[in-house]
């Protein structure tokens, strides 16, 4: 069990489950709009192995994420080896494959909202300003920036024009994706800087957890708007909110890092498996 449990905390807190996460929502777009030979989703699944990293680093580095510190340096050779696969498989996919390296111009807002999420963009009077120091901003920032390279990356990526219809799906996976981060805010809504302001530290849990439930509603109730849409879209977009409700509403500050780390994480997992299972079976 021991020997298990240390593979389970090097897949998680090396962020390869992030990272499978960020795979298995950028394929739902791969397979959604029938785009074909995409390396975007491995391109993606690589790329967050070694952002996540880096930024863990700077956050460690710069005396944040204390809990992690002991774990970080014990693994810090396996952490260098495995962001050295990542970076030579990007090179790969990046000069060795049918990728369209164009493709990655529309990355540049959404990384920037990334890479300065957690590193200062400018100093003023020694302190670093950085998006995290922004009241409320960092859950809008995650939100937004894998709403955009999910969506956005793969049809770009594949020369397709982005729709109306493309359009509402990336507002859908932005509302998705701050009900998901909102147990992570309520996990650390004792441990984060009362400068952050996060939902829960500014509204309250409870108010953050009904806020989440309107927001699934919401990403519900945009599948009616687009143009086209079918019955086995709507079903999974309903599975999913329920799932997510369901993490979000027994999420709480003294759940395990494993609860939001781990199975909040999977979301992403559990609805690529639905829209796997839907399309084999009913298209």
């Amino acid at each position: 069990m021991q020997f298990l449990k240390k593979i389970v905390d090097f897949y998680i807190f090396s962020n390869i489950h992030v990272a499978v996460a960020g795979f298995c929502i950028t394929e739902i777009t791969v397979l959604k709009y029938g785009i074909q030979e995409s390396f975007t989703p491995l391109f993606v699944l690589f790329s967050i192995i070694i952002s996540y990293n880096f930024i863990r680093f700077y956050e460690l580095k710069t005396n944040r994420l204390l809990w992690l510190k002991d774990w970080f340096f014990r693994h810090k050779i396996e952490l260098v080896i495995l962001n050295i696969i990542a970076i030579i498989a990007l090179i790969g996919i990046t000069f060795f494959t049918s990728f369209n390296i164009k493709g990655l111009l529309i990355l540049i807002p959404f990384s920037f909202m990334t890479f300065f999420y957690v590193i200062p963009i400018f100093k003023l009077k020694n302190i670093e300003i950085s998006f995290r120091n922004f009241p409320s901003v960092k859950i809008f920032s995650i939100a937004f920036a894998w709403a955009g390279i999910s969506v956005f990356f793969p049809i770009y990526e594949a020369k397709m024009n982005i729709t109306f219809d493309i359009f509402i799906e990336f507002i859908q996976r932005f509302a998705l994706l701050i009900v998901i981060i909102i147990p992570f805010d309520i996990r650390d809504v004792k441990s984060d800087s009362d400068s952050l302001k996060t939902l829960p530290q500014v509204l309250g849990i409870k108010v953050s957890k009904i806020i989440g439930m309107v927001l699934l509603l919401f990403t519900i109730g945009l599948e009616f708007c687009k143009m086209i849409f079918e019955t086995s879209t709507i079903i999974i977009w309903v599975i999913i909110a329920l799932i997510t409700a369901i993490f979000l509403w027994f999420s709480s500050e003294n759940k395990s890092r494993y609860y939001a780390g781990f199975w909040v994480e999977s979301i992403p997992i559990y609805w690529l498996i639905l829209v796997i299972y839907f399309f084999d079976n009913f298209k």
